[in-house]
């Protein structure tokens, strides 16, 4: 497995000036030899020639670094390092310079179509960011590392999104209610599948959800039967408890003796004026209570 090796090159500021007085000194020779034309033989003019040839092949060394930018250095096929130093740089200029970007980014996932845990059709997407931390793997342990992050996070998010539900009456993990932990456990999976190109993997979260549209409706009844009922469970126990407080309140206060059937009279008209879902109607009894 490669392992990002860091070079520093040289600067390439100092090596451009050295590279141009090189060229003027060439020039300069070629002036001097048409003067004299040519006393001092073919070797001045070849050597000059040579000289010149080389700084030229030496000039294609210069490369720049952009910031949150690498550049990976190849000799013939053989990794020998990357460089992270932003500027003008010089290296040998038979290295094969690959950029590699160093900066965040992000993608959404398409809308997959899987199956919860349940066996319910849903509809998900999400969106991952991402950086290349170790530009070595990037490059040669996969064929396209974009691509393969691509690939991987949708893969990654199409088996988590197995393994819960979308909605739970219990309490328990979900996809809908747990954002936080079904965000952490995304993040896991693409990165456990992404550690061999280099990446590491900042964030995902889950960006969209929703059932399916062949069974939508349904499922969009069975939420409102499920929060009907949660509602009126909370409405008895509440009412089951203001009875409970007037009941005792009375027979505290001495206010009225009721026997067992006016109590059981009492308790269900509470309930029904306390659970009914329209207002009641007051009757007033004029004469005595029996």
């Amino acid at each position: 497995m490669n392992r990002e090796i860091l070079r520093t090159p040289l600067s390439g500021i100092p090596m451009l000036f050295v590279f141009f007085g090189v060229i003027a000194a060439c020039i300069y020779s070629f002036v001097n030899i048409a003067r004299t034309d040519g006393e001092g033989g073919p070797m001045p003019i070849l050597a000059t020639v040579v000289v010149l040839a080389v700084t030229i092949i030496c000039l294609t060394g210069m490369f720049t670094v952009a910031p949150n930018d690498g550049q990976v250095l190849l000799l013939f096929g053989k990794y020998v390092g990357t460089v992270r130093k932003t500027g003008l740089q010089w290296a040998n200029p038979f290295y094969q310079k690959k950029r590699v970007s160093l900066r965040v980014r992000n993608f959404e996932t398409q809308h997959l179509k899987v199956n919860d845990h349940d066996g319910n059709p849903i509809e998900i997407a999400a969106v991952v960011v991402w950086r290349v931390v170790d530009t070595a793997e990037a490059v040669f342990e996969v064929d396209n590392y974009e691509n393969f992050v691509h690939v991987q996070s949708e893969s990654a998010l199409r088996n988590m999104a197995t393994a819960y539900a979308y909605d739970s009456h219990d309490g328990g993990v979900s996809l809908r209610g747990s954002t936080p932990e079904i965000a952490e456990h995304l993040k896991k999976e693409i990165q456990d599948r992404l550690a061999k190109a280099g990446v590491e993997v900042m964030e995902s979260r889950i960006t969209h959800l929703a059932y399916a549209p062949e069974i939508a409706a349904a499922m969009l009844q069975r939420q409102q039967a499920s929060a009907i009922i949660a509602a009126r469970q909370k409405i008895v126990d509440g009412a089951v408890g203001m009875v409970e407080m007037a009941l005792e309140r009375l027979a505290r206060n001495n206010v009225v003796s009721l026997d067992e059937e006016r109590k059981a009279a009492m308790v269900s008209n509470l309930l029904v004026v306390l659970c009914g879902e329209r207002s009641t109607q007051p009757v007033i009894n004029a004469g005595s209570i029996y």
